[in-house]
């Protein structure tokens, strides 16, 4: 049987520490989840290897690596209020709850939401919000501190910009596969982006639902 806390304390200290995540908050955050929660029966054995997990409708959940790269990027304070788009297993949220003050997670499966709610309930999460909603078209009401898509878009979407509050922090990841860049945008207070390209990587598209085609004459 597999020694979980042992586990996951290898897991941040020889895979995500040495992927050049430094951040105190971000480890520890990291090694207090039970990451064997979020991942689904079939690949229990892999909870806390550094790989891609496969799951349902063509989407994976992020090796511990990228997932504590993303946590350092952007910053997340005590109080803050993060939107994280794509849900996925829940595993990000969980940890983004730990470390902001709410977080709003969006997500277009039904079942990716009903499964991260249940594991959110068992780890005693109280602040976070799960929606079904598909973020090629809206996002919910509001501004907020940091904004995380866990789902690649071909460019820059000004909608997830428009999100931000002044100082916030938007982590995307850019491209088409196989070469696409993770990329931390920056609004300043007088509403002034700027965009730091941190690394590169490969990760399912943002997927939005097939629409009928349009009538042409």
């Amino acid at each position: 049987m597999m020694d979980s806390d042992s586990a996951r304390q290898q897991m941040v200290g020889q895979q995500v520490r040495t992927w050049d995540v430094f951040d105190e908050e971000v480890l520890e955050t990291m090694a207090g989840v039970a990451r064997e929660r979020y991942v689904p029966d079939p690949f229990a054995h892999c909870a806390y290897a550094d790989v891609e997990i496969p799951l349902p409708h063509g989407q994976c959940m992020l090796r511990p690596s990228i997932a504590g790269r993303i946590l350092q990027a952007v910053d997340i304070r005590a109080g803050d209020d993060v939107l994280e788009v794509g849900t996925g297993t829940g595993y990000l949220t969980c940890c983004i709850a730990r470390m902001a003050g709410t977080v709003t997670s969006i997500d277009i499966h039904d079942d990716f939401i009903r499964a991260a709610k249940a594991a959110l309930e068992k780890d005693g999460v109280d602040n976070a919000t799960l929606l079904r909603m598909d973020a090629s078209e809206e996002l919910p009401d509001g501004k907020f501190d940091v904004v995380i898509a866990t789902a690649s878009v071909p460019d820059d979407h000004a909608h997830f910009v428009d999100a931000l509050k002044p100082g916030g922090r938007l982590f995307l990841v850019v491209g088409q596969s196989p070469v696409m860049t993770a990329r931390l945008l920056t609004r300043g207070d007088g509403g002034e982006v700027t965009s730091e390209d941190l690394f590169e990587t490969d990760i399912p598209a943002l997927i939005a639902p097939a629409r009928p085609p349009a009538f042409s004459f």
